[in-house]
């Protein structure tokens, strides 16, 4: 694949809201720096994700300094947050994991609870080197992530996404498609690859950064939520439980556990290194 290259960079600050194209971005343990930093939880502490509230994808988010963010919504009034000081711990959820994470502001709380007509929190991971371990199954001693789903990063490749949006033209819900690459909310977007040629890879670099490909990404109702409007389809779930059923999951794309720390860049080279 000599002519292989890094498109695309995506940022995601808050899990689940809109995320942030980049032309370069540092490589952190967990994953990108400042990547799902920040989540939501509801009155549980668990967490709230476009599973259950799709209008968060319309909730944009911009980077500010010192780790803060600035928050704006359709019918909102823009929010600047400031990474909360170092203090106490709350527990939160993810998922079935157990993290401590600090509450943030109360004006935060009040904005999302606000546009998602329901009450919730905002929280913030303060130390993502020791918060939340990758699971053992997968991972190695010491391997973090952020409030990602489960992995550092998350790649697809353009080829793949071509191939199934051929695959969705050939069906039942062929007026959905083609699918643009944002359904699938990953950190790294590869050209020049063949179609689902990642399903095989074990190890990969890109520029100058080496990761293991730790398992295949199963897809969730968020991939049938248009990221633009909300509102949800049946596509691609449809046409991945027919054409890329692995065991439970509905698989597209693959996740990451770094090897190093480094910069990527649009455009680096990337290479299959097993």
């Amino acid at each position: 694949m000599p002519n292989s290259r890094l498109r695309t960079l995506q940022l995601y600050p808050v899990k689940s809201l809109a995320g942030i194209a980049l032309s370069s971005a540092d490589v952190e343990p967990w994953g990108l720096s400042g990547d799902r930093r920040w989540m939501v939880v509801d009155e549980q502490r668990q967490l709230v994700t476009q599973r259950s509230r799709p209008r968060l994808a319309l909730a944009v988010v911009e980077a500010g300094p010192d780790g803060g963010i600035r928050l704006s919504a359709p019918g909102m009034a823009d929010l600047s947050v400031e990474a909360p000081a170092p203090g106490a711990t709350v527990p939160v959820r993810v998922f079935r994991d157990k993290v401590e994470a600090v509450p943030a502001s109360e004006a935060a709380a009040d904005w999302l609870s606000t546009y998602l007509e329901t009450e919730v929190t905002l929280v913030h991971m303060d130390d993502p080197a020791v918060r939340r371990p990758v699971h053992q199954d997968y991972g190695r001693p010491g391997d973090t992530v952020s409030f990602a789903d489960a992995f550092p990063l998350l790649l697809t490749t353009a080829s793949s996404l071509d191939a199934l949006n051929s695959l969705i033209a050939q069906g039942d819900h062929a007026d959905e498609g083609p699918l643009p690459m944002e359904r699938f909310r990953p950190n790294v977007v590869v050209e020049g690859t063949a179609p689902w040629a990642e399903d095989d890879w074990r190890r990969v670099r890109i520029g100058e950064v080496t990761f293991r490909v730790a398992k295949p990404c199963g897809r969730c109702v968020v991939t049938t939520t248009d990221q633009r409007t909300a509102e949800r389809g049946k596509e691609p779930l449809r046409t991945l439980a027919r054409h890329r059923r692995f065991g439970d999951d509905l698989v597209f794309g693959q996740n990451l556990i770094p090897e190093s720390r480094g910069t990527l860049r649009v455009g680096d080279p990337f290479e299959v290194l097993s």
